[in-house]
């Protein structure tokens, strides 16, 4: 996806005090780098980079970076935000080259958990145990998020990593180094309202058994 253009101007001045500076008049400081050339400092508009910022898609596509007459192919590889105001203290860019793989974090989104099989007959809930996949692939084949299909989840199964659909010239990152592919991605369980008062009722119910028991059974 190339939906998204950077507007951004060159930075001279660096340290905390500089860019302390720049973020008091409402410009975001960051760094462009990668593809084997120079490191470039870069300033941004704050009000402009947080509306990008708001769309989801903006993290998982290749961006359109402008510095000037300079246009460039990169993709935002680290964030640093205000700890509870909302302004980006800085903002960290990768050059991308069309031939070499990239390693990029998506989102996962999940599919028909109105006709989930586990919510619908079996009264379960659904859990997200993992929110997004880091990946790897060329850019051209960069996905916007992958979907999970949990039409088919009944109650306490689990959709594992080994069971994604990844969308083709895709690979997660971990699998290709390694990892485990049974780890689960999402699951449908029994509420745990609901399962606390089943454990009770059999605690409850094995202590009325020994209760009634005869007296020389107990003692067996």
């Amino acid at each position: 996806m190339d939906s998204f253009e950077v507007i951004a101007e060159p930075r001279e001045s660096v340290g905390k005090g500089a860019s302390r500076r720049l973020r008091r008049t409402g410009k975001v400081p960051g760094i462009v780098y990668g593809t084997g050339k120079d490191a470039e400092m870069i300033t941004i508009d704050q009000n402009a980079i947080g509306h990008q910022l708001d769309n989801e898609a903006f993290y998982s596509s290749i961006l359109n970076l402008n510095i000037g007459k300079d246009s460039q192919k990169v993709v935002l590889k680290d964030l640093q935000r205000h700890p509870y105001k909302r302004l980006i203290l800085h903002i960290d860019f990768q050059r991308i080259d069309a031939k070499e793989k990239l390693n990029m974090r998506v989102p996962l989104h999940f599919i028909n958990e109105e006709s989930c099989v586990g919510v619908k007959t079996g009264g379960g809930v659904i859990s997200h145990i993992m929110t997004d996949l880091e990946i790897s692939c060329l850019p051209k084949d960069l996905p916007e998020f992958i979907e999970v299909d949990l039409a088919e989840l009944e109650l306490n199964e689990s959709v594992h990593l080994a069971d994604l659909k990844l969308p083709e010239g895709v690979e997660i990152y971990a699998l290709a180094h390694g990892g485990d592919d049974s780890q689960p991605v999402a699951s449908v369980h029994t509420p745990r309202v609901e399962a606390e008062i089943e454990e009770t009722e059999e605690t409850e119910e094995a202590a009325g058994d020994e209760a009634a028991a005869p007296d020389d059974a107990k003692d067996d």
